[in-house]
């Protein structure tokens, strides 16, 4: 029987999640009873998990991973874990709102949230859902909002820098795991962003606040929260203060621009549309007689093949470098049209890796998986080419992540190939149909292969050794 504490769920006093064999567990310690038991008794809980903003749980009997627990739960499974820094905007921001709505809510039935992580939701049928049950506490009377740092690092300043910088800045959230400094958000923000009310005080006041009473007694619950320590905080200030932040992410807005992935499909490059009708055609029968759980899709540009597969899996992970093709995606996920969708950004040449304390806090993209089905479609050239990694590297790297596999070769008479090496000395010597076949023959079986109708591409269909 393997009994283990997750790695990222250890800083918490009040509990902890663990697995036991293959369920997944929360440990209540007998220090936060009270503040779960007004959880459960004050109607919020049912408030929270009947609007889709909390998950939910059922109350178990069964032995605790350590020590005394108050009670242990079991929260409904999250198909696929993602972190802030492989969100789009709208990503970041749907997070932000859900987490202010819960707090909102909250108020209502005499709570608050403790801590206002962005890793602290995830996202389910193209919502964003807070997945911490321990994160709400008994409303401490007087006192101003002890997570409003961390919310205004998490969210607050990653948006602006996102929306008025440049929308790469959202990978600080992969260097900055306690968010985004709010001196160097203000530091990185154009003069401009002094006029917004909300970003002049969250940001570049509070940002200020911090600098002056760094060295003060009490300066870190005062930079917390705003407010010195020990000052009355009523709970009108409080919801004002909830209202105001509300106003300022709503106001962080990003519009996806022109780009070679968001737009891919609609140049008609690389396709005819009988190839790009027949290529549809063959990934829609593969992954039809798999009937997988879980697919993902690698390189999937705007979902055209995710939403696809979606009407067979029960969960599909959209991967794509481009944030402007994530967003268009994620659009599509949080209107309902996709919703079985989880659009993410990741470049393949430098996936998530493990972060955090002792590498395991956060887990790489490999460690989440393996998926039932990846469907590798136009991307072997990009890693294979353009980012000179050799195809026996990239068969392996595959072998990692899924159990079929189903991937285009596209060779060197390709126009995509053909322009990736119009301007460089062709080295890839290897780079062939009897190449890709000799890499992968040491990690996967070829269970079908099948030429794309008017065109000079592959599809194989490989199955997992």
């Amino acid at each position: 029987m393997t009994d283990e504490r997750v790695a990222g769920s250890f800083r918490d006093p009040a509990g902890f999640v663990f697995r036991r064999d293959a369920a997944l567990y929360r440990q209540v310690n007998p220090r936060f009873a009270q503040h779960y038991d007004q959880l459960m008794t004050s109607g919020l809980y049912e408030t929270l998990t009947g609007a889709g903003l909390l998950v939910r749980h059922e109350e178990v009997d069964v032995a605790p991973h350590a020590g005394d627990a108050h009670r242990v739960l079991r929260p409904e499974i999250i198909d696929f874990i993602s972190y802030p820094y492989e969100w789009c905007p709208g990503q970041l921001r749907d997070a932000a709102l859900a987490t202010l709505r819960a707090q909102q809510l909250a108020f209502d039935h005499g709570m608050s949230l403790r801590d206002a992580s962005a890793f602290n939701v995830q996202f389910v049928a193209g919502k964003p859902v807070l997945i911490d049950t321990l994160s709400l506490e008994i409303l401490p009377q007087g006192e101003p909002w002890v997570a409003y740092r961390q919310f205004c690092q998490h969210f607050l300043a990653p948006l602006a820098l996102a929306s008025s910088v440049d929308v790469r800045l959202l990978r600080l959230l992969a260097v900055h795991l306690d968010g985004v400094p709010l001196d160097l958000a203000a530091a990185l923000l154009p003069g401009r962003s002094r006029m917004q009310p909300g970003l002049a005080v969250h940001l570049h006041a509070h940002a200020r606040s911090q600098r002056r009473h760094a060295d003060d007694a009490g300066a870190e619950e005062q930079t917390k929260s705003g407010a010195k320590s020990g000052g009355r905080f009523s709970e009108q200030a409080f919801r004002g203060l909830i209202d105001s932040l509300t106003a300022a992410v709503r106001k962080q807005g990003w519009e996806p621009g022109q780009s070679a992935w968001r737009d891919y499909y609609a140049a008609k490059e690389s396709y005819s549309d009988e190839a790009m009708a027949h290529k549809e055609e063959l990934v829609a029968k593969f992954v039809g007689e798999l009937q997988p759980r879980s697919v993902w899709d690698l390189g999937a540009n705007t979902g055209r093949f995710s939403s696809l597969a979606a009407r067979t899996a029960a969960s599909v992970v959209a991967l794509e470098m481009d944030p402007s093709a994530v967003e268009v995606s994620w659009r599509q996920a949080a209107a309902g049209e996709t919703p079985t969708v989880l659009p993410l950004v990741m470049d393949f040449a430098n996936p998530s890796p493990g972060l955090g304390w002792a590498h395991a806090e956060r887990q790489s993209l490999s460690d989440r998986g393996p998926a039932d089905v990846a469907l590798a479609l136009a991307l072997i050239h990009h890693l294979a080419i353009a980012n000179n990694v050799p195809l026996a590297d990239v068969a392996a790297w595959f072998a990692t992540l899924c159990q079929w596999l189903v991937l285009e070769w596209v060779p060197k008479d390709d126009p995509m190939v053909r322009r990736l090496l119009a301007s460089r000395h062709d080295v890839f010597d290897g780079y062939s149909e009897q190449g890709l076949e000799d890499a992968l023959a040491d990690w996967f079986e070829v269970v079908r292969r099948e030429r794309v109708r008017g065109s000079q591409r592959t599809l194989y269909l490989l199955r997992r050794r």
